[in-house]
């Protein structure tokens, strides 16, 4: 795999772009940009990930007088560290990695102890494959909703100039429970914005992003694992450099309560089984697709490098949480297509009362902690404070599947 190259496939066959479509943005706000990193304190959160640790790289060369990096993976902020030390870029003096839960009493101190001038949190439950019972959706509905509020309400004590948290396009129109979760979250956002400054991001799949069916590719090919994927939806895909900048973008530039979103058209979507048909090209083999999983399974036992022929498993999908395309905002939305050359901006969003967010919070807690709650009750409760919330059960999910 030392000859494949991720960067460049992404530009050649996923987003048709050699340079990223917000380099113009970036530009023509540098100043700006400039006034409001540098010599700052800078808090990351989930910054060991794809998007997080992006979103660095993004930052760093505005040079930022010291940055935190706060994130429960000890392995990841490990190569985080390694990798930016490995390349030619600024790193502050005060450099710190902090292997914890941002949910947790030592992050609380961190809070407490600290002020930071920009706070931007990439933790999240953001696979669609976490929905599966009432336990994986109550840590997903803990991490995305509960926690961002202790974080909002820590930050109210010291408030950062600048308080970024992401989302997701599947949060708009959602029919999954995490896109739903983000929704909820987004509404939490919301009512804390005229506190702090606030914004977030809807945005695409982030291409060959940690736990992505496309970074799921690499490990099949090197593990010689059939290539398996959906060939009916269609996703809309940024580069990992991308979605670092348009974060950084909408954390910075964004006014209070503002929703960005990429500016792409519906034709930039892109299905898997496409994405995996030009992987294996790239590799100078050819998809043979199989009837099911057993029989591409028997084929890759089979598989040696002398044949051109790679098995794949392409299927209609089946799973809960799935539509075959996504949105990046709704009909009742305002949104602003002017202010920035590739970026699209929700605005003027409703503002919940934060005595409603807390109610609704009360309503989840109590729920979760019924003996007898089962996944159904806690999707009907999110319906009834998502409204737009359309769920497509299947009784079936991705853990079903290769």
């Amino acid at each position: 795999m030392l000859h494949f190259n991720v960067d460049k496939f992404i530009k050649e066959n996923i987003t048709k772009r050699s340079k990223s479509m917000f380099l113009t943005d970036i530009e023509k706000n540098r100043s700006q940009l400039s006034r409001e990193i540098k010599d700052k304190k800078v808090l990351v959160i989930g910054g060991a990930g794809t998007i997080g640790s992006s979103f660095i790289k993004a930052l760093l060369p505005f040079e930022p007088s010291s940055l935190i990096v706060v994130d429960y993976s000890e392995n990841g902020l490990t190569e985080l560290t390694r990798d930016l030390r490995s390349q030619n870029l600024f790193i502050p003096e005060e450099y710190i990695t902090y292997p914890f839960d941002f949910g947790g009493e030592v992050f609380a101190k961190l809070l407490k102890q600290n002020r930071f001038d920009v706070v931007a949190c990439f933790a999240a439950h953001k696979h669609v494959r976490s929905e599966k019972d009432h336990l994986a959706i109550e840590a997903m509905v803990n991490n995305n909703v509960f926690n961002t509020k202790k974080l909002l309400d820590l930050c109210l004590a010291s408030k950062p100039s600048h308080l970024f948290s992401v989302s997701t396009d599947k949060a708009a129109n959602p029919v999954n429970v995490m896109g739903a979760s983000k929704k909820m979250m987004e509404k939490v956002l919301l009512a804390y914005s005229n506190e702090m400054k606030i914004s977030t991001a809807r945005f695409a799949n982030v291409a060959f992003s940690n736990g992505s069916l496309l970074a799921g590719f690499i490990e099949r090919i090197m593990k010689r694992q059939p290539l398996s994927s959906p060939n009916d939806v269609k996703r809309y895909f940024v580069s990992p450099e991308e979605s670092g900048q348009l974060c950084l973008l909408a954390c910075i530039l964004g006014e209070t309560s503002d929703i960005f979103f990429p500016k792409l058209n519906e034709d930039q979507m892109l299905t898997f089984s496409h994405i995996a048909e030009k992987f294996l090209e790239a590799l100078g083999l050819r998809a043979e697709n199989s009837a099911s999983e057993v029989e591409a399974k028997n084929k890759a036992a089979n598989w040696s490098p002398e044949m051109k022929n790679y098995p794949v498993y392409f299927f209609k999908t089946d799973t809960s949480g799935e539509k075959s395309f996504e949105e990046f905002y709704s009909k009742k939305d305002q949104v602003d297509m002017n202010q920035f050359n590739a970026l699209g901006v929700v605005k003027d969003s409703e503002i919940p009362q934060l005595a409603d967010i807390q109610e609704t919070i009360k309503q989840f807690r109590i729920l979760f902690d019924t003996s007898s709650v089962n996944k159904s009750q806690i999707v009907d409760l999110i319906s009834q404070y998502i409204p737009d919330f359309n769920h497509i059960e299947t009784g079936k999910s991705l853990d079903q599947k290769m």
